[in-house]
């Protein structure tokens, strides 16, 4: 493809500004909307194909989430649309200042290979709700969701208004040569560190939407068998490959017993005494992943699971206890289904280890005490929080959802999404019948008149 000419028939197009009025968006939201729910059985197909998610996860993860966007978006689009009033500077009256959202013109979406259809549609809606054109380009490593997503963009909208690029990371690395007007990225930090270099080549905005290790900590007077269920639910939904799972426990040694015992029960509960024969378990994405995963097994003592397969890519929910911190598992990203776990005897031990860590993208806590809360929230720093919940914090349309440092920066879903994708260009009109003489030259009051002017108009 040659992704030059494709980017400039695309420019062409929004400098129609054939994107920017609110039908069209409204138009083009309704058509996705319906491609979606007539591709369904195929988009949900390729989520088993890529991951083996069942139906029923694919969709509660995957497209029931793009299309509650979706709606989202139709529902709220005028209004976000919509020039915020805004004070103008007296010097100015009796002008007027307001703030347009106006659309950056060619986005480009890069999209990972753990939630293949979320991930690179959400950030979809937010761009074409603003009024831009995208160019997408799903993950290689799950063909059969980047081909499914190709078909319905093709049969659904004209290229030089979305497309979707498939390949290798040859493919991205050319498409990250042209000059975009925003880049949106989802993926490890490392590769977000060479999309953000390719980007400053053209100065264009970006958005990186990273990982980390995300921890989780439980103090003793948490209730645990609800904490064990809320852990063992979001750390091994899609085989441990999310984002924002918990990435290890710090659990208070008073309770350690008692809630791994209960992980487990949860474990079994979810996905039966034999996790391999489960329908609603996942499947690692590749053999590269997989050998990475298996290598994690020697890092501690295995508490539960372990057990693996690498014909099927099969790796069972796996606790891991007595692991040291400098143990590979407790310095990379797992993305996966083993579950490392660290005692702590005071919370501020707890804390102490993780100022010395990257900011992760989640942090979670499980205490019924408010002062704990306060305590962590004003002493670590995250992307975002869940107090006695995991996972649900980036769920729905009303928190954004992003990272901070080394798990990235900028924020989607809902509003957010729209903003993300959006110039706040600021505007002020000026009255012409009022011209007062004491803006120009030569001065028409004193210095000290000037002073107590400026405390009063605007220090306010």
């Amino acid at each position: 493809m040659d992704f030059t000419n494709l980017v400039r028939r695309q420019r062409a197009f929004f400098h129609s500004s054939a994107t920017r009025p609110a039908e069209f968006r409204i138009g083009q939201l309704r058509q996705l909307h319906d491609a979606l729910v007539a591709h369904e059985p195929a988009l949900l197909a390729a989520l088993h194909a890529d991951l083996h998610k069942s139906a029923y996860e694919a969709y509660a993860t995957e497209l029931g989430f793009v299309l509650h966007e979706v709606r989202h978006a139709l529902r709220h689009c005028r209004s976000w649309m919509k020039p915020r009033r805004r004070r103008a500077p007296p010097i100015a009256w009796p002008g007027r200042g307001f703030i347009r959202s106006e659309p950056y013109g060619v986005a480009l979406v890069i999209g990972p290979w753990n939630y293949p259809l979320q991930l690179l549609l959400s950030p979809l809606v937010g761009a074409m709700a603003a009024g831009n054109c995208a160019i997408l380009k799903p993950s290689e490593f799950a063909p059969h969701t980047a081909a499914a997503v190709a078909k319905l963009v093709a049969e659904t909208f004209a290229e030089e208004y979305l497309a979707v690029v498939l390949g290798e990371r040859e493919a991205a690395e050319a498409l990250l040569l042209e000059k975009f007007d925003t880049i949106f990225f989802t993926g490890s930090t490392n590769v977000g560190r060479a999309v953000m270099t390719a980007a400053a080549r053209h100065l264009t905005p970006v958005t990186l939407e990273l990982g980390g290790k995300c921890p989780c900590l439980v103090c003793a007077d948490a209730p645990i068998e609800v904490a064990a269920r809320r852990i063992a639910w979001g750390k091994f939904m899609n085989a441990g490959q999310t984002c924002v799972a918990p990435d290890f426990l710090l659990v208070d040694r008073r309770i350690r017993k008692e809630l791994l015992a209960s992980v487990k029960q949860a474990i079994g509960e979810f996905y039966g005494a034999d996790p391999a024969t489960s329908p609603d378990y996942g499947r690692i994405i590749n053999r590269r992943h997989f050998d990475r995963l298996t290598s994690y097994l020697d890092n501690g003592q295995i508490a539960h699971g372990g057990q693996h397969d690498a014909e099927s890519l099969y790796l069972a929910p796996t606790i891991l206890t007595d692991v040291p911190m400098d143990a590979p598992v407790m310095a990379e990203e797992i993305f996966g289904p083993v579950l490392p776990v660290v005692e702590f005897s005071r919370l501020e031990e707890a804390l102490a280890l993780l100022r010395d860590r990257p900011t992760p993208l989640a942090l979670y806590l499980f205490t019924r005490n408010r002062t704990t809360q306060e305590q962590v929230l004003e002493q670590t720093r995250s992307g975002g929080v869940g107090l006695n919940d995991v996972v649900t914090h980036m769920i729905g349309n009303d928190l954004p959802f992003g990272g901070l440092g080394d798990s990235g920066f900028g924020a989607y879903h809902g509003q957010a999404s729209f903003e993300c994708f959006s110039h706040r260009r600021s505007v002020l009109r000026a009255a012409l019948g009022f011209d007062p003489r004491l803006r120009y030259p030569p001065p028409r009051v004193k210095l000290a008149t000037l002073k107590r002017a400026f405390h009063f108009l605007l220090g306010r």
